[in-house]
C-alpha cells in the first residue's frame, strides 16, 4: 500500500453492485481495483491473488471500443507504457511477484500495432523467464482503428 497521495490508496472496487447498461447503451466499468499504473500497483493487493491479471499498453483501453466488455471484465489490470514509463526493471520485478507472490493464473499483454509497444510483451518474457513459476502469457496486438490484428501465447 502506498502512502502519501490518495489517488495511489489501494482500492478493491470487485464487490460494487452490478448494475445492466441502461437503454442508452451505456455500460458499466469492469474496473475492479485501484490504482492501476504498473509502477503503483502492489502485487500482493488481494485482487491480484490466483487472478486472471491483464497488462495493457496505456493506449489501447481508448482504441478498443468495448475493452472493458471484451477483455477488462473479470480480471485484474495493470497498464504501462514501455516506451514512456522510466525504471523498466522495476516493471519485470513486479510481474515476476504478481507470478511468484500472488500466484497469478494468466497473464495476458495487450500492446498496440506500433513498434514499441512490443516491449511490453518483452517485459512480460524476461518476468516470466526469471519466475520460479510458470504460467501462460497470452499477447494481443491491437491496430490503430481498434481491431485485433494478432492473438497468441507466448
Amino acid at each position: 500500500m502506498m502512502d502519501g497521495c490518495p489517488g495511489s490508496k489501494m482500492q478493491d472496487l470487485r464487490k460494487k453492485e452490478e448494475t445492466k447498461g441502461d437503454e442508452s447503451g451505456k455500460r458499466e466499468s469492469q474496473l475492479g481495483q485501484w490504482p492501476i499504473q504498473l509502477y503503483l500497483v502492489s502485487p500482493m493487493a488481494p485482487y491480484y491473488k490466483k487472478a486472471d491479471v491483464l497488462l495493457s499498453a496505456d493506449c489501447v483501453a481508448y482504441t478498443v471500443g468495448d475493452f472493458h466488455k471484451d477483455y477488462l471484465k473479470g480480471k485484474s489490470i495493470a497498464i504501462a507504457c514501455p516506451k514512456l514509463d522510466e525504471g523498466q526493471d522495476e516493471y519485470v520485478e513486479k510481474i515476476k511477484s504478481l507470478i511468484d507472490d500472488a500466484k497469478i493464473n494468466t497473464l495476458t499483454v495487450m500492446t498496440m500495432q506500433v513498434p514499441c509497444c512490443a516491449g511490453l510483451v518483452a517485459i512480460a518474457r524476461r518476468a516470466l523467464e526469471s519466475a520460479k513459476r510458470k504460467i501462460p502469457i497470452k499477447s494481443i496486438v491491437v491496430s490503430l482503428h481498434g481491431g485485433i490484428l494478432s492473438e497468441d501465447w507466448v
